[in-house]
Formats: structure tokens, C-alpha cells, sequence
């Protein structure tokens, strides 16, 4: 990883990270988190989560240094008015960033100036995907999910379910944007798309969605308000 990041404004980075490789390395991570991040690591029941958390918050932090030069340990990520978190301070105004892990393995996204949301999930199986479909998607989606063979039901949710995750993260509501306010794409066959937003299509035509395969046995998505080069990097333990 070079010393020094450089984000064009209109590229976009997204970093796949293992969390289960740090070896010594999760040591040096766990010095970066800022003491809040230290007591959250500290109320994990199993190691193996508490240590998944230090490797995904303070490999977050070096990634975050490297583009605005300066040193991990002593940047703020503060939450935002609805919980996202952002950079404070003016060496990262223009920055936005956001994570997800699932299991062993963590996602990042990177962009200037825009609202940008990312999320991974461990493909299994959940007996109740179609309850929850029922429950939380849109009609147009639970009505195509239900259209779908048996076989392709447990994969077209993690598809959708995925991209309408991102595009929360991204929009930064939370649990304030009710998931069956916007449509997506629900077939694993076709491009990820938001179709509509409030029934608005238009409004859904100014948004990137990206379906992202980044390991076997996971899928992920990505959210941008505007359409950018996507460019993937690779974090390295040995690059710490």
C-alpha cells in the first residue's frame, strides 16, 4: 500500500480486508482505536468478534491516514446526526467513507463529496428470508422474489438485501428510511440498479449501485449519489 493515497473526484475506492490474518499485527491496530473504540472492543463476549472489531476499526484508521496524511491514532471519527460516521477535523472534510464486515471479512468505500454506503454478508442460509422479504421489501420486490424458482430465493435475497443496505448506509438515515421506500433490483441476473426512491424513478436515476462479489461465500453491494470509476484495492497485513 503506498505510503500516500491519492482519490481522484471521480474514482471511487472500495478496499477488501481479511480480519482473520493479523497475527501480531492486531496489537499495533488495537493502539490506534480512540479510547470509545477500545471500550466497545472490550464488551465483545468472544474473542474472536472482539478481535474482528480491532482488525476492522484500525485498519479503517490506516487506510483513512494514508489519504489525508496523517497519523492513525490521532484522527476523529465522530458520529453524524443520524449515527454515520465521518472524519473531523478539515484534513478529511471533503472524504466519505463508510464499512462492513461480515464474519471474517471487511469492505470500505472511499469517495470525495459524496454520500457513499457499502455492505457485505455472509452467504447461508435463512429459512425466514422470505418472511423477512415479506416484512421489509418493497411490493414490487416481495412480488418478485415470490416469482422466483426455490433455488434462487436464498441468493436474490442477499442480492437485494445487500444493495438496500448500501443504500441506507449511504443516505444516512438508519432506521429512519423504512426499507420498502425504495425498489432495487432483485434478480442476481441483472445489473444492481435503484430503481425507484419514494416511487420516484428519476431521483433513482442520479444514484450508482454496484453489486460486488469480493470472496467466495460472500456478497456485497455499493451506493454512490453519482457515478464513478470503481477502483478495488487489496489491504495487506504487511503493509502495517
Amino acid at each position: 500500500m503506498p505510503a500516500k493515497l491519492t482519490l481522484p473526484a471521480d474514482t471511487l475506492h472500495v478496499w477488501r480486508a481479511s480480519l482473520d490474518e493479523a497475527g501480531e499485527g492486531l496489537g499495533v491496530l488495537a493502539q490506534l482505536l480512540s479510547p470509545e473504540e477500545q471500550l466497545r472492543a472490550s464488551r465483545f463476549h468472544f474473542q474472536r468478534d472482539r478481535d474482528r472489531f480491532i482488525a476492522a476499526r484500525g485498519i479503517l484508521r490506516v487506510i483513512l491516514g494514508r489519504y489525508v496524511a496523517a497519523p492513525p491514532n490521532q484522527l476523529t471519527i465522530s458520529p453524524g446526526p443520524r449515527g454515520k460516521p465521518f472524519l473531523a477535523g478539515t484534513e478529511g472534510r471533503s472524504l466519505r467513507f463508510n464499512l462492513s464486515h461480515s464474519q471474517g471479512l471487511a469492505l470500505y468505500a472511499f469517495v470525495l463529496d459524496r454520500n457513499v454506503g457499502i455492505d457485505v454478508e455472509a452467504l447461508r442460509t435463512l429459512p425466514d428470508a422470505e418472511q423477512i422479504a415479506e416484512r421489509f421489501f418493497s411490493p414490487s420486490e416481495r412480488t418478485e422474489i415470490r416469482s422466483l424458482p426455490q433455488d434462487q430465493m436464498q441468493h436474490a435475497f442477499f442480492f437485494c438485501w445487500t444493495q438496500k443496505e448500501a443504500f441506507i448506509k449511504a443516505v444516512g438515515d438508519g432506521l429512519s428510511l423504512a426499507l420498502d421506500r425504495f425498489d432495487v433490483s432483485v434478480c442476481p441476473h441483472e445489473p444492481a440498479r435503484l430503481l425507484r426512491f419514494d416511487g420516484d424513478p428519476e431521483s433513482a436515476s442520479h444514484w450508482m449501485m454496484q453489486s460486488l462479489n469480493p470472496a467466495p461465500g460472500y456478497l456485497g453491494a455499493l451506493a454512490c449519489d453519482g457515478f464513478h470509476q470503481l477502483v478495488l484495492w487489496e489491504w495487506n497485513w504487511s503493509d502495517l
